[in-house]
C-alpha cells in the first residue's frame, strides 16, 4: 500500500474524536481535524 501523508496516530485520533462527539457529523468533526469528511468517514469505516 502507498504511503499516507497522515500518520496512523493522526488517523486514530480523528476516529476517536468522531466516536467521542455525541451527535457529531463527519463534516463537523472533519472540519475540526482539518481533513475532508469523506477521508474521515473512510478512516472510521476502516477502523471498524
Amino acid at each position: 500500500m502507498g504511503t499516507s501523508k497522515y500518520s496512523s496516530e493522526f488517523r486514530a485520533d480523528g476516529v476517536a474524536m468522531y466516536h467521542a462527539s455525541l451527535g457529531g457529523t463527519y463534516a463537523s468533526v472533519a472540519k475540526d481535524v482539518g481533513v475532508a469528511h469523506e477521508r474521515l468517514r473512510t478512516w472510521v469505516r476502516d477502523a471498524e
